[in-house]
Order: C-alpha cells, then sequence, then structure tokens
C-alpha cells in the first residue's frame, strides 16, 4: 500500500480518538470532528476500506483494522509530541500549536520527531 493522503491520515487519526473506549466511531462524528459533510466522510471511508484500514459495514459503526490502527497510533504521537514541544518548549497556545501539528505530523520526519522527544525529556530532566 503507498503512502496515505494527509486527509486519508487525518481520517484514520479521527476514528482512533472517536474509537478509543472499544466502541467504533460513528460516521456523523467523523465528520463533525473533521469539520466535512457526511458524504464526505463516506467517500473516505470507502477509500480506506479498500485499502484495508477499517472495516466499514453500513450503517453501523466503524473500526479500525490492525494495519489502520498502527496508522492512525503513529500519525496521534507525532501529533503529541508536536503539540507538547510547541506549548512547553516553544510557549505556543494550545489552540495555535494544536491546528500546527495537525499540519506537521503529516510531512515531518521520524528523525524530527524522535529529537523533538529527547528534547523534551532532557528538558524536564532540568
Amino acid at each position: 500500500m503507498g503512502k496515505l493522503t494527509f486527509a486519508m491520515e487525518n481520517y484514520l487519526e479521527a476514528i482512533y480518538e472517536l474509537s478509543t473506549d472499544g466502541t467504533g466511531a460513528r460516521i456523523s462524528d467523523i465528520a463533525e470532528r473533521l469539520g466535512v459533510t457526511k458524504a464526505s466522510a463516506n467517500s473516505a471511508m470507502s477509500t480506506l476500506s479498500e485499502k484495508g484500514l477499517i472495516i466499514n459495514e453500513k450503517y453501523k459503526e466503524i473500526f479500525l483494522t490492525p494495519t489502520g490502527r498502527e496508522f492512525a497510533e503513529f500519525t496521534s504521537k507525532k501529533h503529541q509530541v508536536i503539540e507538547q514541544f510547541f506549548t512547553q518548549i516553544l510557549k505556543v497556545d494550545t489552540a495555535i500549536a494544536d491546528r500546527d501539528a495537525c499540519a506537521i505530523e503529516h510531512v515531518i520526519s521520524n528523525d524530527s520527531i524522535h529529537a523533538m522527544k529527547e528534547f523534551i525529556i532532557n528538558k524536564s530532566k532540568y
């Protein structure tokens, strides 16, 4: 499977965040979370289902497959590290840090994420 688009990564992350209590995510909640129409969300679910990243039965909750969960967790963790770096180290406002992290998480290298994480850990030791 090739690289996912930013939008597809955002959909996976939304499903992940909406289904952390063991239930699946509803299409209306996904659409609301991402500020898109239900039709757009449904279209994205078809694409993610074809790629084997979600289980999507008509009129039922949406669940991540193990591969989908892996992608979603990885994207979510990158988002958290970037946001933490911006708020704790750079003192950026939380709302701005969240918005920027959402944009950056898709293009930043794993090396940069690791460096940010290490910097946060080492900074907190002093």
